[in-house]
């Protein structure tokens, strides 16, 4: 791909991203109407001036509901690849990096979680947690948490073996200063395009546990709410899940495209 064509598409997934996340920041001044206000003579009404894009089932404004719903899904996704990220990158870096027993329990820990699917996993742990947007957070994190292991020490693998590392080695550096200094700037762009990857994961898995019910707040602006809500009503008001489904799309479609042009080269070959 020429660099002209990268550059066109980071900026256009960039713009499309910055607006997605203005639109949503901004949302308690753009928004009609307050979101959660209710309206029992306009159900169902399509879109006109009054409500640019409808109303659903309980006569709620839509637009001002998928706005509030940009915020609450964005700020839990954010929660979510923060819990993936930490624990994930620090078992991927312990053990591309020191082998041995070290390597081998973490990687056995990790297959083993991999061994369940991930939303399946997520759906066990809030059994155990229970409902609410932090509880989804977690469980959704800890389930992206091996696959992100796993990219990590592939990467790590991959740079430990190069050659200014083993200059530093051998020069008597620290393994922490080596990690910190050399191992982890070189593997950054493979760990953000990985994490704008499990980013979009983190957003489509926490809205389908909210379409599922399990936020706690049903009448909550959220997308994966929203689509709950308008499913129900789908054939004679279609533009009530329309709304949140196009918003989560452009989302996740901005955060891959520019995921993909953040990795250079993407991951090596793990070693053995």
């Amino acid at each position: 791909m020429s660099t002209r064509l990268r550059l066109t598409r980071r900026t256009a997934a960039l713009l499309l991203l910055g607006a997605l996340i203005a639109l949503s920041a901004f949302a308690p001044v753009l928004a009609p109407d307050d979101p959660r206000d209710t309206d029992a003579g306009v159900p169902y009404q399509g879109p006109s001036w009054a409500h640019p894009l409808g109303t659903d089932l309980l006569g709620r404004d839509v637009a001002s509901r998928a706005l509030y719903g940009g915020r609450r899904t964005l700020a839990l996704a954010l929660l979510t690849i923060a819990v993936t990220f930490v624990p994930g990158a620090a078992a991927g870096l312990l053990a591309g990096y020191f082998r041995g027993w070290i390597d081998t329990a973490l990687m056995l820990l990790m297959d083993a979680l991999l061994a369940f699917p991930a939303l399946l996993m997520a759906l066990a742990l809030i059994a155990v947690l229970g409902s609410g947007p932090a509880q989804i957070a977690l469980a959704v994190g800890i389930a992206g948490v091996p696959a992100y292991a796993r990219v990590t020490r592939a990467a790590v693998l991959e740079a430990r073996s190069r050659l200014f590392v083993e200059a530093a080695r051998a020069a008597g550096a620290r393994p922490g200063w080596i990690l910190l200094r050399h191992v982890v700037p070189s593997i950054a762009p493979t760990l953000l395009s990985f994490a704008a990857v499990s980013l979009s994961w983190a957003i489509l898995n926490s809205a389908a546990l909210m379409f599922l019910g399990y936020g706690g707040d049903i009448g909550a602006p959220e997308w994966g709410v929203m689509l709950a809500d308008g499913r129900y009503g789908f054939r004679s008001a279609p533009w009530a899940a329309v709304a949140p489904g196009v918003a989560l799309s452009l989302t996740v479609f901005a955060i891959n495209l520019l995921g993909s042009d953040t990795s250079r080269g993407g991951v090596g070959r793990e070693g053995r």
